[in-house]
């Protein structure tokens, strides 16, 4: 029992430098996100210091990921990926990738919403957007499109923008949302 306990222990550094790697995170942004310093996260990857829950609790929030990934348990025979939805400002949405950094998915449920003139906002990044059911109105600096299912649009969010479902039922869509320059790649047949 020693053994297998102490082989999955010392997994758990090269896991965790893999991962930031392959998400292209800096050991100055992960300290940050963590509060855990540099150099005991560089130490944690090396094997030179033990993984602790203290310590490991925070990485597998940070990564978005659960625990038992963040260590290498073994499946318990359940291959499902639990969502927990997110409320905000009347919206569900619900996470359907579990990496920090990169694009992020997300399938979103909105309320309709009958407003006349919305208030326009902008941030960081490049939305894509597929509608999945209802009506969604998205207007995009000058232009005021209403988008039905199948639809999809895809911008950058520095363009002041308000999207809403419209029409007497929720809509759904899908959303990727990427860093600043990042846009979604969409291969098609021809």
């Amino acid at each position: 029992m020693d053994t297998e306990l102490n082989q999955a222990l010392n997994a758990v550094g090269p896991r965790l430098r893999a991962l930031r790697r392959d998400r292209a995170i800096t050991l100055s942004d992960l300290s940050a996100t963590t509060g855990i310093s540099e150099s005991t996260l560089s130490r944690l990857e090396s094997g030179g210091r033990k993984p602790t829950l203290e310590l490991l609790l925070p990485l597998a929030k940070a990564y978005a990921i659960p625990l038992d990934e963040l260590v290498g348990a073994p499946q318990t025979g359940d291959p499902r990926i639990h969502l927990r939805p997110i409320s905000r400002h009347g919206r569900t949405f619900i996470p359907l990738s579990r990496r920090a950094g990169g694009v992020q998915a997300f399938k979103q449920i909105m309320p309709p919403q009958d407003i006349a003139h919305p208030e326009l906002k902008t941030h960081e990044g490049y939305e894509w957007l597929y509608v999945l059911s209802g009506r969604v109105r998205l207007i995009l600096g000058e232009q005021d499109l209403e988008l039905l299912p199948g639809e999809v649009v895809e911008f950058d969010t520095h363009v002041p923008h308000w999207i809403g479902a419209i029409g007497p039922e929720p809509a759904e869509v899908l959303n990727l949302f990427g860093a600043q320059g990042e846009r979604v790649h969409v291969r098609a047949r021809t």
